[in-house]
């Protein structure tokens, strides 16, 4: 079977969402969407195989059913998560543990994630890393609600490029919309929500312990930036990070490029403009908004149009 896996996924309403990701083509039920998990097998927003010989199947029980379109992976689920978020206000100031810590106290994986940015107004800013330098200063700093002394916050602009690696404190501003490429995790603990109500008048839950545990010390250590660009005729090719748990890259098309397969499987994700995706001499339409796998069965596909993606396969 050589074809590309299309999804359907799972909108997600949140107390900071907003209606952004109607841009994307997507039915939103509210103005308070704030998560579109584009391609999850995560229990809590599983995508569905839109096309094909598969078409209706679970991804997740894909994954279980049909190891060989994976790589024949040992993983035991399926290890990435793609995003995209809308911000219409501030997230929760937030940490996330690494495997260690997820697997022995939330039976599940950790989180390492980044970011690229859609879009975002002029001004927006994100919290990135923090200043404490030993974790009794951490502790002393949180406890005082010091936010101002204790959270870094750095200003962003559209095509810019974060590297979350777990321990990270961080949080995404209101104005920004992301994608976001992550390990298949939905363990969060928060530090600081702002002291917002949820609907019903309640604070929402702070994990204050296990945040300063899992933080990492210092906090000013952020990840180095690796952006690496190619230009092709008809293609610029960019590689945003190769970490321990994914590779991303953002493909610009304008015209025509050819593809070779790198790696066991490939997700990506269309932000803007239309094309095709050719595989085995089959053309599949493509428009903003679309999702896609390209399983281990697939060694080479086109890209036409005019286009920009966001790629990433498991490292």
């Amino acid at each position: 079977m050589k074809e590309p896996l299309f999804l359907n996924s799972v909108l997600q309403e949140k107390i900071w969402g907003g209606d952004h990701l109607k841009a994307f083509g997507y039915d939103l039920p509210s103005d308070k969407v704030g998560e579109y998990w584009a391609i999850s097998a995560h229990p809590h927003g599983v995508s569905t195989i839109a096309n094909g010989a598969f078409k209706g199947q679970k991804l997740d029980e894909l994954y279980a059913s049909h190891r060989e379109l994976f790589g024949n992976s040992e993983k035991e689920v399926f290890p990435l998560l793609t995003k995209i978020l809308d911000a219409n206000d501030w997230l929760s100031v937030q940490v996330h543990p690494d495997d260690e810590y997820g697997q022995k106290h939330e039976g599940e994986l950790g989180k390492t994630e980044c970011w690229y940015i859609i879009s975002a107004e002029e001004g927006a800013e994100i919290i990135y890393g923090h200043n404490a330098k030993s974790r009794e200063e951490l502790a002393e700093m949180i406890k005082a609600g010091d936010w101002e002394h204790l959270l870094r916050k750095v200003k962003v602009k559209t095509g810019d490029f974060f590297h979350v690696p777990s321990g990270t404190m961080h949080a995404i501003g209101a104005g920004i919309v992301i994608l976001e490429t992550q390990q298949s995790s939905d363990t969060t603990y928060r530090v600081y929500d702002f002291d917002r109500k949820d609907d019903a008048g309640n604070l929402r839950e702070l994990h204050i312990q296990q945040s300063i545990d899992v933080l990492n010390i210092p906090g000013d250590k952020v990840p180095e930036n690796q952006v690496k660009t190619e230009q092709f005729a008809e293609a610029e090719l960019t590689t945003l990070v190769k970490s321990d748990f994914f590779d991303v890259y953002k493909w610009d098309i304008k015209g025509s490029h050819e593809f070779v397969k790198t790696a066991a499987y490939t997700l990506a994700s269309v932000l803007d403009g239309e094309g095709e995706l050719t595989v085995d001499g089959v053309d599949y339409p493509l428009a903003k908004g679309a999702h896609f796998i390209l399983p281990s069965t697939v060694d080479s596909w086109k890209l036409s149009g005019n286009l920009t993606l966001i790629a990433s396969n498991p490292a």
